[in-house]
């Protein structure tokens, strides 16, 4: 358990890929506050503890007790998120939480990416 203490406020939040990824709980949204979140690591393990993680996030942000506007940018496309999305898309919007889907492309030499641009 980690020692009691304040919150650490950010801009920008990378959430951990990989077994890391299983250390995100509401605890770690709990302590760790950001205006934005970025879920990355489309990976089979991942896939497998995405929805505790995106279930922590509603239920720690609640926890905040303030009215901060939080933006969650998934860099992959997953049926998981969708359907977290959609079942849970009330309760987002009563805990401030925006999700970025992108529709957007950026070519850069023979490649061509989805991406999205976040201004601070």
């Amino acid at each position: 358990a980690a020692p009691p203490g304040p919150p650490v406020y950010v801009d920008l939040a990378y959430l951990p890929g990989s077994w890391s990824a299983r250390t995100v709980d509401e605890e770690f949204f709990r302590r760790v506050r950001s205006l934005c979140y970025v879920v990355s690591g489309d990976d089979h393990l991942k896939e497998g503890v995405l929805r505790s993680i995106l279930d922590a996030l509603l239920a720690g942000k609640h926890q905040w007790g303030t009215d901060i506007q939080v933006t969650l940018i998934p860099t992959f496309d997953s049926l998981v998120m969708h359907e977290w999305y959609q079942e849970t898309h009330d309760r987002q919007q009563e805990l401030g939480i925006t999700v970025l889907g992108s529709n957007s492309t950026v070519a850069m030499q023979d490649e061509t990416f989805p991406a999205c641009k976040v201004e601070f």
